[in-house]
């Protein structure tokens, strides 16, 4: 009886862990996405002031790419 709940309990948090790395890859490409963009973005021309925008927007979207993705 004790290794059923044991096992049970074992395979409720092996579900929990998919779960959470699913979404952890959701969010890693979500990131890469809005890069690619932006990268694109600067491909087709800007003014200063929107390369200066799009410039801080990549910083901080390659920060949480550290964060997120890994």
């Amino acid at each position: 009886m004790r290794q059923m709940m044991l096992a049970g309990m074992a395979l409720l948090m092996m579900t929990s862990l998919d779960v959470h790395a699913d979404l952890d890859k959701a969010k890693c490409a979500a990131v890469k996405e809005k890069i690619r963009h932006i990268q694109s973005r600067m491909r087709a021309g800007y003014t200063r002031a929107q390369g200066e925008r799009m410039e801080k927007q990549l910083r901080k979207l390659k920060k949480q790419r550290k964060s997120v993705c890994r």
